[in-house]
């Protein structure tokens, strides 16, 4: 079983991966910049790469502990795997992006693409657990 986890975890870290790229990078690209000083400098001019780097490896790391949760859980079919993804999402990263909202300026739009892209993200993990376990 755990290469089952493994691989559920594998296949899920990379399809997050996309969905990342269409939530958080495509959706509402231009409204980024409407506060430019929120954003590092290398950030804004595309030329440091390190953190999207580091948040693609930390998109696995999400995917492995949602995956986790749904063997923990034993929720091992698409309808309870699915929960343990919802209940997971809504404990945190909806609950922190929405705060951020609140605190930074970030374009309301942004945040909910971001709310959006997690919950895709999450829901693609518990989906990948209950396919491989």
């Amino acid at each position: 079983m755990s290469g089952m986890v493994v691989l559920a975890v594998l296949l899920a870290g990379i399809a997050g991966t996309f969905s990342d790229w269409l939530f958080m990078g495509v959706l509402f690209h231009d409204r980024y910049m409407r506060y430019p000083e929120v954003w590092r400098d290398g950030i804004v001019g595309g030329q440091d790469r390190t953190a999207v780097v580091y948040s693609a490896a930390l998109g696995f790391v999400s995917a492995a502990a949602v995956v986790a949760l749904c063997v923990l859980a034993d929720a091992t079919t698409l309808s309870p795997a699915l929960e343990v993804a919802f209940f997971a999402w809504l404990a945190g990263p909806l609950v922190l992006m929405i705060t951020n909202g609140f605190f930074m300026k970030l374009d309301w739009a942004i945040v909910g693409a971001h709310c959006a892209g997690y919950l895709v993200r999450f829901l693609i993990a518990g989906i990948a657990a209950a396919i491989f376990l």
